[in-house]
């Protein structure tokens, strides 16, 4: 289930941001002295990001946010796609939640902006997120070189939400 963040999720939050399995890609853990002092009680309340939640706990996010116009990677004239991003904790690793979880975050981004497409970066490296992406639907716009590694850059097609 898709939901927003509540103070019980802090703990994962945490969690999610201080593994080094899971920010293996996304620049490394935080230290987590840090991280119990800089996270908000109720973190990741923010329009565009969503808890992903199993039986009664957090073990996710996904999110749709407006990738920066400085970064290289974009498919309108005028920047500023959106840009799914996703992070899931390792003991959810391979049961299927993150496509489940990444589509339901599309299908309502489809159903409220329609006609605007989405766009993913990810490393080369990330086998896992690789294969979400085409399992997900995008399609390659180009690589490059970003953080010291080369990244994939794709597009999910908009659709028109049928009535």
């Amino acid at each position: 289930m898709l939901r927003e963040s509540e103070a019980g999720d802090r703990a994962a939050f945490i969690e999610l941001f201080a593994s080094p399995e899971v920010r293996t890609y996304l620049g490394g853990p935080r230290r987590r002295d840090e991280l119990e002092h800089a996270v908000p009680e109720v973190p990741g309340r923010r329009p565009g990001l969503f808890v992903i939640d199993l039986d009664g706990a957090m073990i996710g996010t996904v999110s749709l946010d407006r990738r920066d116009a400085e970064r290289p990677g974009h498919v309108r004239p005028d920047a500023g796609e959106a840009e799914l991003g996703y992070m899931f904790l390792p003991k959810a690793w391979g049961c299927g939640y993150a496509a489940e979880a990444c589509a339901a975050a599309l299908d309502w981004f489809a159903d409220t902006l329609p006609s605007e497409p989405v766009v993913l970066c990810t490393q080369t490296a990330n086998d896992r997120s690789m294969r979400l992406a085409a399992k997900l639907g995008f399609a390659e716009v180009e690589r490059f070189e970003e953080f010291g590694a080369e990244q994939w850059f794709g597009v999910w097609p908009s659709v028109t939400p049928s009535a």
